[in-house]
């Protein structure tokens, strides 16, 4: 038989609320409940409860409370009804039923309770996480606000760039300005001076003619019209230097070749085009007033030594060129495929021979064709290749290509 303390709260609650109901009907009332017997149903069950069950201990009462409740018609199938009835009642079975019960709300609690533990071990979680949350936003208010400072100094930065930016491009828009009335002003010098210098060279063709024309008449005539030739002559030269001094023009140093090599990464050597051609047109040609050589050196080079290092074929070609430039009196510029390598070597040579490395991604080819572009038209330009894409390039911009075999035969 359960024992009435192992009755559950719940079942205990049920069997207060059915006696507490009945509870005027039942004689004798015992004394601890004769107030409670005047209050009304609900206050009954909630006010005296604990003594309605604490009565409930003695056997008489409940069985005078069982058979009022017996009396009552049973309004619902509640299993907690049933099992609060039949502890009352102790028919035939009912420890059965009230075990059944009692079986049923312990692992409903025990179920209960695991879901209180759960959903203690969740709130726990939820509160970790809105503190972590809490603490992440703090963290981004404080990066935000690092964020808006950076960015109202970059503000700062930015209005000051542009305001620079404003100023040099007024001092550039200045500067050009002064650069054009310059050109302008030099501009209008250089053609007084050209009619100048056209008018003289009439006054000069005039002089000849009558000088040619004085020789008919005869030696004293001959005589006075070259005094006036070479007076005029005179004046020309005077009035050009006079022109040169107004202009302050500087006297010639260099050659428009140096002006290409000086822009390159390093010294180095250059190849040659191919062209019809022999050893001895090529120190005919060298041997023109101003001649330029341009050598397109490992095009040379690895036809006279194939299987000399590449150092080797290098220090050959530039030392052979030395006594060729010492008889011709050459501008020489030997120029090396360098675009792919990563350093510059920097070699001694001889007298009047440059060595010139193409810069790096620059083939030897692009350099010769800017070396020959320099050059001003009429200067004779020898480029020494058997390439026949840069000897056609070359021959179009003015150059003389010969091939390589023709240095080669000059030079062993």
């Amino acid at each position: 038989m359960p024992d009435a303390d192992r009755l559950p709260e719940r079942l205990r609650l049920r069997v207060v609320a059915l006696v507490s109901a009945v509870l005027p009907s039942i004689t004798p009332v015992p004394p601890p409940l004769r107030k409670v017997a005047g209050f009304a149903p609900a206050r009954r069950a909630r006010l005296g409860g604990q003594a309605i069950w604490d009565a409930l201990a003695d056997d008489e009462f409940r069985g005078h409370a069982a058979v009022q409740v017996a009396a009552v018609l049973v309004q619902s199938d509640d299993p907690y009804d049933a099992a609060a009835r039949a502890w009352l009642l102790r028919e035939e079975g009912w420890t059965s039923l009230v075990d059944a019960v009692v079986a049923d709300l312990e692992q409903a609690e025990a179920q209960d309770g695991r879901a209180h533990g759960e959903v203690a071990r969740l709130t726990a979680q939820v509160a970790a996480l809105q503190a972590e949350l809490a603490t992440v936003r703090a963290g981004h208010r404080d990066e935000l606000e690092a964020m808006r400072a950076e960015h109202k100094v970059l503000r700062q930065r930015l209005g000051q760039a542009r305001t620079a930016l404003r100023d040099a491009e007024g001092q550039r828009d200045e500067a050009v300005a002064a650069r054009d009335v310059a050109t302008a002003s030099a501009g209008a010098a250089v053609a007084a001076a050209e009619a100048d210098v056209r008018r003289m060279r009439a006054q000069v063709e005039q002089a000849e003619g009558e000088l040619t024309a004085s020789r008919r008449e005869g030696r004293s005539q001959r005589d006075q019209a070259t005094i006036r030739a070479r007076y005029l002559l005179e004046t020309v030269v005077e009035a050009a230097t006079g022109l040169r001094r107004e202009l302050g023009l500087p006297a010639v140093e260099g050659t428009p070749g140096e002006l290409v090599e000086s822009s390159l990464d390093a010294p180095g050597a250059a190849p040659a085009s191919s062209a019809p051609g022999s050893p001895a047109q090529l120190e005919q040609t060298l041997a023109l007033p101003r001649a330029r050589l341009l050598v397109d050196g490992y095009n040379v080079t690895k036809q006279a030594w194939p299987t000399a290092s590449l150092e080797a074929q290098r220090s050959r070609l530039v030392t052979a060129l030395g006594p060729l430039v010492a008889r011709t009196g050459a501008e020489t510029t030997v120029v090396f495929d360098a675009a792919s390598a990563a350093t510059r070597t920097v070699m001694p040579a001889p007298r009047g021979v440059k060595v010139v490395f193409s810069p790096s991604g620059v083939i030897a080819d692009d350099v010769i064709r800017q070396l020959v572009a320099a050059e001003p038209r009429g200067r004779v330009v020898v480029a020494v290749t058997d390439d026949q894409a840069l000897a056609k390039d070359l021959t179009r911009a003015g150059a003389r290509v010969l091939p390589s075999a023709a240095l080669i035969g000059l030079l062993t």
